[in-house]
């Protein structure tokens, strides 16, 4: 029994649902559109502002996919009403990050800057240079794209320099000390 997946997703007003006969399912709203072809074994139904994920019977297949049909469903619809968001904060002595157009200039202390392009449908914003906001309706875009910057330079256990999360905790590991 999924409790997940027997959830029934409530659609904000703003947001409309569509799901083909073959699952194929687009979600729009205020902030884009996004579409997704789910498994043709469940069913989706959409009444008024509500939808909801069925599985036709209790096969191991159908059983894994029912609350992942139903939480990517949701992510769907949170996207396009709300948006999802990252945020990054690089600690370190002149490690810093600029916009440039639809690049994002990373100086992290190699021979180089590391340039990284930012993806369609997602806004990346460098209030300070420090501090990375990105945002944007795909929550997989989104996270994946977040962990792509931080990959530039991850932080190391010693001085906690590098790329974090900005709700991240990196546990630090005590150095070599003089007798």
């Amino acid at each position: 029994m999924s409790r997940i997946g027997n959830k029934v997703i409530q659609v904000p007003a703003g947001v409309t649902v569509t799901v083909s006969p073959t699952n194929y399912a687009v979600v729009k709203g205020p902030k884009g559109q996004l579409e997704f072809q789910f498994n043709e074994r469940l069913g989706i139904t959409v009444e008024g502002a509500t939808v909801t994920v069925t599985r036709p019977n209790d096969e191991i297949f159908s059983r894994k996919i029912h609350g992942t049909t139903r939480a990517l469903l949701a992510n769907m619809v949170t996207g396009v009403s709300v948006g999802f968001k990252k945020q990054l904060e690089i600690r370190g002595v002149g490690y810093r990050a600029q916009l440039q157009g639809n690049v994002v200039n990373l100086s992290m202390g190699y021979s180089h800057p590391v340039d990284l392009e930012i993806p369609a449908g997602l806004t990346v914003t460098i209030p300070k240079n420090t501090d990375i906001i990105i945002e944007g309706a795909d929550k997989q875009a989104v996270g994946e794209f977040a962990a792509k910057i931080r990959s530039v330079r991850k932080p190391e256990p010693y001085l906690g320099k590098g790329i974090r999360y900005v709700d991240e905790y990196v546990p630090r590991k005590a150095g070599k000390t003089a007798k």
